[in-house]
């Protein structure tokens, strides 16, 4: 097994009387796209903020690329784009990121940066001119600017509309497609379906699951859905329906979020045994994400 780019052991990040992040330990391989997963509060930020070398960790040990933080940024093997930052005023596209380029000591051409950033065709334009989701393209070009071996994203797609982000992580995943990592932290579940290979999730500083999207939700342990046609049944008898957790109502079909399908399909059909269109679905990543952190919350 190939060595980690980035290693993480037992560390810890205290602010004042608060935990961020609380004895984290996590490694990131070559060709990993990884998906840190949690909801507001996580420590997610603070995690990646320790790996660029933004934050000092009051405790443990950490390594990127065998070295410092600094060291891996200095000689273009990380590139990062954060939550926090915008583009300067007044500059267009293009000389942003050759601005950029000029810092790194080995940095693919300045018309490789634009398209490996989707930005060949707004290359002229000034930034301030740039619609929401051009201006984190052009963000995700500058972090792509050094040519790094592991690009590193906070939230990066918050603010953008669904086409604007599949643009955006059609840009990214082409970047990493052939052997470089990505690291992003995320609270939407479907990108972490969707785009990594290995999805991390964190409540109250700590990692509670860590694996493939798949091994992650079968933590569910046999949580899942039992969705049929609505036909009238008072969403207050639904509610009470054994094992029943939360219950949705979208485009004329009920959907039960079930801790025991089983159990509650059975007491579903004695409350109302005439529904149609009976469907049962395995766990999703969102029944395991809510269930690991509410554990966690719990403790």
């Amino acid at each position: 097994m190939s060595h980690p780019i980035v290693s993480l052991s037992r560390v810890t990040r205290r602010f004042a009387d608060v935990t961020a992040v609380d004895e984290l330990s996590l490694e990131i391989r070559p060709a990993e796209t990884v998906a840190l997963l949690g909801p507001n509060g996580a420590g997610k930020t603070t995690a990646l903020e320790v790996m660029l070398g933004l934050e000092r960790p009051n405790a443990g040990r950490m390594s990127v690329f065998g070295g410092s933080p600094a060291e891996a940024i200095a000689r273009g093997r990380v590139g990062a784009m954060l939550q926090e930052g915008d583009l300067p005023p007044g500059a267009k596209v293009a000389e942003l990121v050759e601005l950029v380029r000029g810092l790194y000591p080995t940095p693919p051409a300045l018309a490789d940066a634009l398209r490996l950033g989707d930005v060949e065709k707004i290359a002229d334009r000034r930034v301030e001119r740039l619609s929401g989701g051009q201006r984190q393209r052009v963000r995700l070009a500058v972090a792509l600017a050094g040519g790094p071996e592991l690009l590193v994203l906070d939230e990066p797609t918050a603010a953008m509309d669904v086409a604007a982000r599949r643009s955006f992580w059609s840009a990214a995943g082409g970047y990493v497609s052939d052997g470089r990592s990505l690291l992003f932290a995320t609270h939407r579940l479907e990108e972490a379906e969707e785009v990594a290979d290995r999805v991390v999730v964190m409540a109250n500083g700590r990692i509670v699951a860590d694996g493939p999207p798949n091994d992650v939700k079968a933590l569910a342990r046999g949580r899942g859905a039992v969705s049929f046609r609505a036909n009238g049944t008072p969403i207050e008898i639904l509610q009470r329906l054994a094992a029943v957790e939360e219950v949705e109502l979208a485009h004329g079909r009920i959907t039960l979020r079930t801790g025991d399908p089983e159990r509650t399909v059975r007491a579903l059909l004695e409350a109302a045994p005439h529904v149609a269109g009976l469907e049962v679905s395995a766990p999703r990543l969102e029944d395991a994400f809510l269930t690991l952190t509410r554990e966690e919350e719990s403790r």
